[in-house]
């Protein structure tokens, strides 16, 4: 006979379990910081869910915990001069230890809130990710650079990292999802703590970053995070390709395929980073640079620029052109695009990511995008002065009208699906001339 779930020993013992010592809510804030700091946070902010500034991320948060009614946001400290190696083994080792650091804290605060009977959940810092979002939405659970700077903890640079006001950007953030309310709330720094000195610029190997301001996403993607998810998926479809193994090694160099297998003996290593690795900003880190912007410049930049290293590029892009004039020492390796949309959303979200506006040129030109089929959508794509815009719905006179399938569009974009024979059964159709579409695709090398 089963026993009744009243008469269950588990629930005999937890009806005689003391009650545990409520703590007040609104959480009080002094407290709460004092608690992240005994668990290692070097430093804290909190944020209310409903403050505006969250407003992209307030949908995320609720999916991922329904609980949150806050947000902590910590900072871990990274060791600079590891970070400022031109040695990929010693910053990328830094920035697995500080990371794995991050992971360990956050999982202490929200270990110490569950304890007290606080609901809490903390995201992974950095990986692993939700992979079977893969090219159907974004992977991350939680942007943490937005919930940094709404928590008063610096502002993106014009590198797009966080600069913290005191240890510049050699940091890693770490996201702590609260269900309560916390009695005082950070605000945003009243002032940008980036000098806008452009060493950044000079730095990055694929001129990612403009001078302008401009950020070129699928540079740094591609080279950057080369033995990352897409740029790992492009190795294993050259693994597929090869015909034998002279026919892999006349593909991939050795020291490729063994820096490879480094990635995925002892965690994915970044190929650059330099942006952060010049970055003078924070009152922590300035002094130096203070004391001789030359001086600084020949001991922390140029070895980073002087560095014989292979630079991966797609064939035909921004990023191809700027090593081939700026780095001829280095040596330029073509890869696939790694930015292959799985979804219509993801197209149109991930456009502005993967335009090359040097590519680009002169264009001026509006496309008018109606996808049917499994994913019914309207969009308009304008492309003028080297600048993207897409926005949904049908816009403005259109250069050329691309009424597609939406399953065969990404296809075609993958590789998959031949263009030719949708255009000749229809399931790609073009009203305008053709050659509007050689030119968009020139703003999208793959």
């Amino acid at each position: 006979m089963n026993t009744p779930i009243k008469e269950h020993p588990t629930v005999a013992a937890h009806r005689h379990k003391p009650a545990p010592e409520k703590i007040s809510q609104p959480l009080d804030a002094a407290w709460l910081r004092q608690l992240c700091l005994d668990a290692g946070a070097d430093d804290v902010g909190f944020v209310e869910l409903d403050r505006p500034a969250l407003g992209e991320e307030r949908a995320h948060i609720q999916r991922a915990f329904p609980h949150a009614r806050s947000v902590i946001s910590i900072v871990m400290r990274m060791n600079r001069d590891n970070v400022r190696s031109p040695a990929r083994s010693i910053a990328n080792s830094e920035f697995h230890h500080t990371g794995d650091e991050v992971n360990d804290v956050a999982r202490r605060i929200t270990a110490a809130l569950e304890r007290a009977g606080i609901h809490a959940m903390n995201p992974p810092m950095g990986f692993p990710m939700e992979a079977d979002r893969w090219g159907l939405e974004r992977m991350w659970v939680v942007a943490h650079k937005p919930i940094a700077v709404a928590a008063g903890l610096g502002h993106m640079g014009i590198h797009r990292n966080v600069i913290h006001p005191r240890f510049g950007n050699f940091i890693l953030l770490g996201t702590i999802l609260v269900g309560a309310e916390i009695s005082a709330y950070s605000q945003e720094l009243d002032y940008n703590p980036c000098l806008e000195c452009k060493l950044c610029v000079a730095a990055c190997p694929v001129g990612a970053i403009g001078a302008d301001g401009a950020f070129n996403f699928s540079a740094c993607y591609t080279h950057n995070y080369r033995e990352f998810m897409g740029g790992f998926t492009d190795w294993v479809e050259t693994i597929a390709d090869s015909k034998n193994k002279l026919d892999y090694r006349r593909r991939i160099k050795d020291s490729e395929t063994v820096s490879m297998w480094q990635s995925l003996a002892f965690g994915a290593n970044y190929k650059a980073a330099y942006c952060m690795a010049v970055c003078p900003a924070g009152e922590d880190v300035i002094g130096p640079y203070l004391a001789s912007k030359k001086n600084f410049a020949d001991d922390v930049m140029r070895p980073l620029q002087a560095k014989v290293e292979p630079v991966y590029v797609v064939p035909g892009s921004d990023a191809e052109a700027h090593v081939q004039k700026r780095y001829p020492h280095k040596t330029i390796r073509p890869v696939h695009g790694l930015l292959r949309p799985r979804s219509i959303p993801s197209l149109l979200f991930g456009m502005s990511l993967s335009f090359q506006r040097q590519a680009a040129g002169k264009l001026d030109a509006t496309y008018h995008f109606v996808f049917t089929g499994n994913e019914p959508a309207e969009a308009t794509v304008t492309i003028r002065e080297g600048k993207i815009t897409v926005e949904n719905g049908l816009l403005g006179k259109q250069s050329i009208k691309i009424v597609a399938d939406s399953e065969t569009w990404l296809g075609f974009l993958a590789g998959e699906r031949n263009l030719l024979w949708a255009l000749l059964t229809s399931r790609i159709r073009l009203r305008g001339n053709p050659k509007w579409l050689l030119a968009f695709k020139r703003c999208f090398p793959s």
